[in-house]
């Protein structure tokens, strides 16, 4: 069984604030997992990661850390490459099965190694694709988009769902239609699967709609193309727009050109917009991101390396993994708030280090054991137990939280 190791290099490594916590093959990139993205580019079962030893007990339904050495004939890909779902699943195997290089655009994306590798070449990211022997088989061709920066999960987000949630309803041959019960406005196909109330508007002018199986959508929703709800999520109002809401989710009020991993809440009013949400995130009543400056110019993130400009204008929040908001927090453009936060008050700083806690900085830290206690009590509430080695992990990383050295004023 041919195996694909998900290598996130020196640069993924740097996507905070979701990198310390998952590897970046667990984020999702329009509707999807990477992991998933690559598996189905690849027509393959197994899939590892490769990451670093700091996500050695990282623990979620359909992850394996490699361990070892990786044995001849393992394809490694790189996870900042986003693979565009295939529509022929029969060519992906065929791919996977003849050949040795693979390219997205002008880049090498994955690599099958002609013969074993240890594990320790790949610890600290610095290991190229380029480094590798590979095969003699073909070289193949991977469709799909390029992440060099951790805002572009938001900034592709839009031409990624669309593609996404086309190709889904082609390879699975969805039945297009909407209940009659609610109101269809637009051109692109719109998919249901799941539950809907009466007085919902389904706004496909500007792109395709996908309403997973289990989901409910209750009344007075209006939701608006390229979008896509989860399995077993819950849409309870307000106006939604170019979103992916994960799996088991919860979302209402205004949202735009938002991701939701899966497993968060937002289930209040507020506006939150360009922003990305971690697993196990809860947004408290009444929380706004401003994703747009006064002066409407391109807006900067804190990045380990230092704070960035963008290049883009519209950018709201990135809500790390168990991340809590306060009643009536404000978030203001370029936010990073790192995994673990307990946030509350009226507007934090424009950073704010993973596991902090209170309503101003200087911000205390929240104590190992009394976090993964409420994150226990968290996933329990969804029916998801935390694990003894998702236990470990937590702790590990709250071990090596990173701190926070600029001016986030």
């Amino acid at each position: 069984m041919t195996t694909v190791f998900l290598y996130d290099d020196a640069r993924a490594r740097t996507f905070e604030p979701f990198a310390s916590t998952r590897p970046i093959s667990e984020m999702v990139a329009g509707t999807t997992l990477i992991r998933e993205r690559w598996k189905a580019a690849l027509g393959v079962d197994d899939a590892q990661f490769i990451a670093g030893t700091r996500h050695a007990d990282f623990d979620e339904p359909g992850t394996t850390a490699a361990t070892g050495r990786l044995p001849a004939g393992s394809i490694v890909a790189n996870t900042r490459c986003v693979p565009q779902l295939p529509g022929d699943p029969s060519r992906a195997e065929r791919s996977a099965a003849t050949c040795s290089l693979w390219r997205s655009g002008d880049e090498l994306s994955a690599v099958r190694a002609r013969e074993p590798i240890d594990l320790g070449a790949f610890a600290d990211g610095s290991l190229t694709l380029e480094e590798l022997h590979a095969g003699t088989g073909a070289i193949g061709n991977i469709a799909g988009w390029w992440l060099d920066e951790v805002w572009d999960f938001v900034r592709l987000l839009p031409e990624q769902l669309t593609a996404d949630i086309t190709r889904r309803i082609d390879r699975d041959r969805l039945a297009i239609g909407a209940p009659e019960h609610s109101t269809v406005i637009g051109s692109h196909p719109v998919v249901v699967q799941g539950t809907v109330e009466p007085h919902v508007v389904f706004d496909a002018s500007a792109g395709p709609i996908l309403v997973g199986p289990g989901s409910e959508v209750r009344a007075f929703t209006r939701l608006s193309g390229p979008c896509y709800v989860g399995r077993d999520a819950h849409i309870l109002g307000g106006e939604i727009s170019a979103c992916s809401i994960g799996d088991v989710c919860k979302a209402r009020g205004e949202i735009s050109n938002t991701i939701f991993i899966g497993h968060s809440n937002k289930g209040h009013d507020g506006f939150v917009g360009h922003s990305y949400l971690g697993r196990w995130v809860n947004i408290g009543a009444g929380t706004i991101t401003s994703n747009l400056k006064n002066t409407y110019g391109n807006v900067s993130l804190w990045t380990p390396s230092g704070v960035r400009d963008t290049g883009m204008q519209f950018l709201g929040t990135m809500f790390g993994d168990h991340v809590k908001t306060g009643i009536g927090l404000r978030l203001t453009t370029g936010t990073v708030i790192g995994a673990g936060a307990n946030v509350y008050g009226s507007m934090p700083p424009k950073t704010v280090a993973p596991f902090s806690w209170g309503d101003a900085p200087n911000y205390t830290a929240y104590r190992a054991d009394k976090f993964v206690e409420t994150a226990a009590r968290m996933m329990a509430r969804r029916h998801v137990e935390l694990s003894a080695r998702a236990h470990r992990h937590l702790t590990a990383v709250h071990a090596a939280r990173w701190t926070v050295e600029v001016d986030a004023s």
